[in-house]
Order: structure tokens, then C-alpha cells, then sequence
């Protein structure tokens, strides 16, 4: 009889491991929305709506054998995972990837995909009728973002606000140079070394005028708050010897454990791995976990696995909008050509539309 494997979670690494396992094992993923939402994709589609509509893909297409549950897991233990209804899915190995949360609208805040179209709507008209924006965080998504918008409203006055003392200090530095010279050279200002005294809202955009540290006093029409990912991890906290790390993720031993219970694995945004909160992060955990949880059903004991080893200096792609960007690609800094060709035109949407299925 297979054995049954239950992920948590329906993000970048729930579903390229539920994928992977569909012909292997008898695979569950639990997961409570509709529909996948790409997360590099709905930064451009706050300025370019259309692409909505590719950007969030429906869950259906995805296992051929397997199952999709669409339902809030709410509590796991050693034989399996109780859904919110009281439902028990009982399963053999369990994984967690249950991402993390970001502001609106770059990531749904809802279980609603509904809510998340109003959401992407909202953010739209209000960036279509200001004439001057503040992004406040200069991570991957207020960087992008700020391309973006410089890209297909170049008529709008656009400052993204940091309180690093330049873009992606923990990159090599040409990579952060590159990026601000062609940011200023799209009209984007940029403010580092500055933090927001008095930010109104971390999750919602909002109009009004921020205090710095430095005395600078900043009013626009419309202000993106864009301070990092949170990651999602109150299922976890419960488990037995659970503890957290850094942005409340998870910590876990060499396998990817997080808990006294040996079957139960998390990984993606939740799991402290020592990779970043990234796609290309995930990535690269969830062909470790199929290899290694293929062993454990094969009777190997975890221990006779090899553990997960994060990347040491994993590639970073930043397109600033379709044409331009620079990307690190572990041995070397790349320009906007390569961006434009392993990102910044197609933003991944072929890939993760054909992966669930969808054409």
C-alpha cells in the first residue's frame, strides 16, 4: 500500500513537492484557497491588472492521482492534520509549508481569491490616480515594484525609502549599485540609511506623509508599505519542543524536522533553514525533501539520508519592470538582458501555469 503524505500548504513548495510525490505516494495537499497566487507576478499586476488573471491559477490541474483539499489545517499530530470542520486527514509523513504574509496587495491577506481581485483592483485605481508614490522598503518587492511602476507610468514621481545604507547590502556590491543607478535613471528617487517614524499601516496602502529619521518629511498621494514577509507558522508553534527563529519562522534540525515528532517536516517561508524567503529558497528544499522522504518510504531511516544544506549564496533576479534589471547568479552579477530573459519579461508564469496545470 503507498504511503500517505500530507502537505500543508499550497505555496511555491507545497505544490512543486505535491507534483513531484503525485506518482510516488498517496499525496493530500490541504490548502485553503482556490488558487495559487504567484507572488512575483502580482507585484507588475498592481500597475498592469491584466495580468491578474495568469497570476492567480486555479488548483485543479494540478495532481493527476492525488488530492486537493480546499480547507484551513488547524491542528497536527503524529498520525495526521484536523482541518478546521473537525475533518482528521491521517497520513504517514507530513510536511508544513504554509509561506508567509506580506502587505496588500502582494500577497492575498484572505482566504477570499475574490477579496484579493478587490484588493489588486483597489491598489490599482488609487496608484492610477496618484501623482507621487513612497515605497517604504527596499527588499525584493519595494525594489521591483518601484521598476515597475517607473516602467509603465513613468510620468508618476515614485521615492522608495530604506533603512539599509543601500539596496541588498548582503549582496555583492555591484549588485545594489546597478540597480539604484538605473532606478535613478528611470526618475526613481531613492532615500537609505532612513527609517519611517511614523508609518500609519504595515499591511495596507495608505496616502499621507512620512517622518524620517534623518528630519526629511516625504507627502504623497499614495504610500506602499513593502516591510518584509511574516512568516506564517501558528500551526507549528504548538508542536511538541517547536521554537522559533528569525521573522518568527521555525527552527529545524538537519532534516528539516521542527518538532519531537519525526515525521512531521516544514519547509518554504515558515521553516528557519537558513535560506532566504524566497522562491529560488524553496526551490531548492523541495527536490531534498522528495528524494529524502522517497528514502524514508523505502524503509531508510532519516538519519542514513543526507540533511539539507541551503544554499550558500543563492541566485537573486530583481527585473525593474519587463527591459531592465540585474540579477545575482552565484558567479557573477548579471545585467538587463539576462534579467529580462530568466525573469523579467515572462515573471515565471509559463512555468507555474504549466506546473498546476493550466496552459
Amino acid at each position: 500500500m503507498s504511503q500517505r503524505i500530507v502537505i500543508v500548504g499550497g505555496g511555491y513548495l507545497g505544490v512543486q513537492l505535491a507534483k513531484g510525490l503525485d506518482s510516488k505516494a498517496e499525496v493530500t495537499l490541504i490548502e485553503p484557497r482556490s488558487h495559487f497566487a504567484h507572488t512575483p507576478a502580482l507585484i507588475r499586476a498592481v500597475v498592469v491588472p491584466e495580468l491578474l488573471d495568469q497570476a492567480l491559477i486555479p488548483y485543479d490541474g494540478l495532481l493527476k492521482n492525488g488530492r486537493v483539499i480546499k480547507a484551513r489545517a488547524t491542528s497536527i499530530d503524529a498520525n495526521g492534520v484536523t482541518l478546521e470542520n473537525g475533518q482528521e486527514v491521517p497520513a504517514d509523513y507530513i510536511v508544513v509549508a504554509t509561506g508567509s504574509s506580506n502587505a496588500v496587495p502582494f500577497k492575498p491577506k484572505s482566504d477570499s481569491i475574490e477579496a484579493f481581485r478587490a484588493d489588486n483592483a483597489r491598489g490599482h485605481n488609487m496608484l492610477k490616480a496618484a501623482k507621487s508614490v513612497a515605497i517604504v522598503g527596499a527588499g525584493a518587492v519595494g525594489t521591483e515594484l518601484a521598476g515597475e511602476i517607473a516602467h509603465f507610468m513613468p510620468e508618476k514621481d515614485v521615492t522608495l525609502v530604506s533603512a539599509e545604507p543601500s539596496l541588498f547590502p548582503q549582496m555583492p556590491q555591484k549588485l545594489g549599485a546597478e540597480l539604484t543607478s538605473k532606478l535613478s535613471k528611470a526618475g526613481v528617487k531613492t532615500v537609505f540609511g532612513a527609517q519611517v517614524k511614523n508609518l500609519e499601516s504595515t499591511t495596507e496602502p495608505y496616502s499621507g506623509t512620512l517622518e524620517l529619521s534623518n528630519g526629511q518629511r516625504i507627502s504623497a498621494d499614495l504610500i506602499f508599505p513593502v516591510i518584509g514577509s511574516r512568516a506564517a507558522t501558528d500551526i507549528l508553534e504548538t508542536l511538541p519542543g517547536a521554537s522559533k527563529g528569525n521573522s518568527r519562522r521555525i527552527e529545524t534540525d538537519a532534516w528539516l524536522r521542527p518538532s519531537e515528532l519525526p515525521n512531521v517536516f516544514a519547509a518554504g517561508d515558515v521553516a528557519e533553514t537558513g535560506d532566504a524567503m524566497t522562491v529560488v529558497g524553496a526551490s531548492r528544499q523541495a527536490p531534498w525533501l522528495e528524494k529524502t522522504l522517497v528514502s524514508l518510504m523505502d524503509g531508510k531511516a532519516v538519519e542514513d539520508t543526507p540533511p539539507y544544506k541551503p544554499w550558500d549564496k543563492a541566485p537573486f533576479l530583481v527585473p525593474l519592470g519587463p527591459q531592465k534589471g540585474n540579477s545575482y547568479l552565484v558567479l557573477f552579477t548579471a545585467g538587463s538582458f539576462l534579467t529580462r530573459a530568466l525573469k523579467g519579461k515572462d515573471l515565471f508564469l509559463s512555468k507555474y501555469n504549466k506546473m498546476l496545470g493550466r496552459g
